[in-house]
């Protein structure tokens, strides 16, 4: 209901909420990591490309919406070969799934944490998951005001059919993957009607 009445006002130039701002990812710092494990050593990797688009009141983000889309193309894990059977029918299958994406159903404040709870959209397959994110915010090396949220969340390759019929992963790769997801950004008002570019909030 939040999403849609945010979008209405966005649509007819109605008045913002005062407390509700649009977050702008900061792609140097933003990362959207994880690490397999296999019977002898772990790989790391991230993913270097992705959209997060974020609105609600920074101090809490209560009621707001979170939307987040991974290239699933841009994996890297340090070594080009891998890379490639990830993107392959294999794993990710890049060229069926293009995208990966969650999408907030939820969004509140749990003591000292923000609880976002959304559907998870990966090769295929969506599963309702719930992200539990640190927040923290300062003023960054150019004096701007920074907010960033962290989380780490375990998750089960073969729930969304990665690797599952891999002969390679069915020998050696372990089925639970860490995600670490680290984003850091700026809150901005949003866009006036007149189509004038906002700036940093400075709150």
């Amino acid at each position: 209901m939040r999403s849609h009445l945010l979008l209405t006002t966005l649509l007819l130039g109605l008045p913002l909420s005062a407390q509700t701002k649009l977050f702008r990812a900061d792609e140097n710092h933003t990362v959207f990591g994880f690490k397999a494990s296999t019977l002898l050593f772990d790989v790391p990797g991230r993913f270097m490309k992705f959209k997060a688009d974020i609105q609600g009141d920074p101090t809490t983000l209560e009621g707001g919406r979170v939307r987040i889309e991974i290239d699933p193309k841009s994996i890297n894990t340090a070594i080009q070969g891998r890379d490639e059977h990830l993107r392959s029918p294999d794993f990710f299958d890049v060229a069926k799934f293009p995208k990966i994406t969650f999408t907030s159903t939820e969004v509140r404040k749990v003591g000292d944490r923000i609880q976002v709870h959304g559907t998870l959209q990966m090769h295929g397959v969506s599963k309702d998951l719930d992200l539990t994110f640190e927040p923290s915010e300062g003023l960054n090396g150019a004096g701007t005001h920074t907010w960033s949220y962290r989380t780490t969340l375990p998750l089960d390759r073969l729930d969304f059919g990665l690797g599952a019929e891999s002969v390679a992963a069915k020998i050696s790769l372990k089925r639970q993957v860490e995600l670490n997801l680290l984003l850091v950004g700026f809150f901005e008002e949003p866009t006036a009607p007149t189509g004038k570019p906002s700036r940093p909030s400075k709150k």
